[in-house]
């Protein structure tokens, strides 16, 4: 694929000068090797774990990686080392801990891994103190090209400063991502028969074959009817009592089903707003799949634009839920939940942040009105102080002042 612009890419060259150990986490395909490569310098060791024979390599001996290393070791710079899907083998984060103390400036390693659940479960060292996180996810607005606009990041509730060093992605409208998703690769291919096969091939190999090499799953049936329910649900509460009854196995295992999926970067939860002092809030979390192709290949329905009108609501609700998890994320700060009492009144998104809370609303609508903001205008008067503006992200073709503080603002923007 050729280089394409990635917003995180500043932030990666920026933090990599400095003398730690990186580590690059995110689910498969989002682009991790891809954006470390374009970092890296012509000299760098590159190791590839999810080639069978260096991974065998590393497996049967560790110090491997010390020895050639310390050959590597360059007078007054620091020689870079990435090591891809090092979790695979967890045991190389002692040596490169070893590496590390004994010359903080000799190397500079990028790690890069698609699941944390081998390193949770073998307690491997992830090198507290010495290491940065980073997360990379699926596509943002920022890096999509788009036509001139009169307006711009300030009605975004997350702007995030765009400077691309590399070409954007080509513009796509909203059915398309919606129906596609958001992966680096996906957005770069035109042909759209070629998306819905990778798309497949997704849900078949990783989903299905890496997650139950990587769990050591027993009852693969059962895990598959998991999947596949919780990628049609994605978006709504957690039921675990009626998931187990519908797939057929114990709520305590769909509970570690679920936490495998989070472990793998395959999705996240967004918790039930809990800084309002009423007790009627209901508790339960809303489960996200982390791309709608993704979600829309393991629920195992048509990939195509014509779904979107089966319940464009509910596509575009769990589209924006993606798009504030990333952005969240990516600025380093803030909170994500949802609002819903249980009488009934519902906001799909609290953004926490700063001390402050924004809420959000989801419409399909193209001309929003004041009467969808009723429940954000209720939210805003209960808040104290705390909730100073709020957003309806919907269709509108610009951003629209339905209240005071309330703003609709078209899908774009976020």
């Amino acid at each position: 694929m050729a280089p394409y612009n990635r917003w995180y890419e500043a932030r990666l060259r920026r933090l990599m000068d400095k003398p730690f150990v990186h580590i690059v986490f995110g689910a498969r395909q989002t682009g991790k090797s891809t954006l470390i490569k374009q970092i890296l310098p012509p000299d760098a060791l590159v190791i590839n774990l999810a080639e069978p024979q260096e991974r065998l390599k590393y497996l049967s001996d560790p110090q491997e990686l010390i020895r050639t290393c310390r050959a590597l070791v360059k007078p007054e710079e620091p020689r870079f080392i990435f090591i891809d899907e090092v979790q695979m083998v967890p045991d190389l984060f002692n040596a490169i801990q070893s590496l590390y103390d004994a010359d903080k400036a000799a190397f500079r390693f990028i790690l890069c891994g698609s699941s944390a659940r081998r390193l949770k479960t073998t307690g491997a060292n992830l090198l507290p103190g010495r290491s940065i996180l980073h997360r990379l996810y699926p596509l943002i607005n920022e890096e999509y090209s788009k036509e001139a606009e009169p307006f711009g990041a300030e009605f975004s509730p997350l702007a995030l400063e765009h400077s691309a060093s590399l070409r954007d992605f080509p513009e796509r409208g909203l059915e398309d991502r919606l129906a596609f998703g958001d992966l680096p690769g996906i957005a770069a291919l035109d042909d759209r028969e070629a998306r819905r096969e990778v798309l497949k091939s997704y849900s078949a190999i990783h989903l299905e074959g890496e997650i139950r090499r990587e769990a050591s799953l027993r009852d693969l049936p059962a895990f598959l009817r998991f999947l596949k329910l919780a990628a049609v649900n994605s978006g709504s509460m957690v039921n675990l009592a009626g998931l187990s009854k519908e797939v057929g196995i114990s709520a305590p295992t769909i509970r570690a089903y679920y936490q495998l999926l989070e472990d793998m970067f395959i999705g996240f939860t967004v918790p039930s707003f809990s800084g309002s002092e009423q007790k009627s809030l209901v508790s339960a979390g809303r489960f996200y799949f982390f791309d709608m192709g993704v979600r829309n290949a393991a629920a195992g329905i048509r990939i195509d634009e014509s779904i979107i009108s089966l319940d464009p609501g509910h596509f575009f609700e769990q589209w924006v839920g993606m798009t504030l998890f990333r952005k969240l994320a990516y600025a380093g700060e803030g909170r994500l939940s949802h609002y819903r009492t249980r009488g009934g009144a519902e906001i799909d998104f609290i953004i926490e942040k700063d001390e402050a809370w924004i809420p959000v609303e989801v419409k399909w609508t193209q001309s929003p009105s004041v009467k969808d903001a009723r429940h954000l205008r209720s939210f805003i008067d209960d808040s104290k102080g705390r909730a100073r503006n709020a957003y309806i992200v919907c269709r509108c073709s610009r951003p629209q002042r339905l209240d005071e503080n309330i703003t609709a603002i078209p899908w774009w923007v976020l």
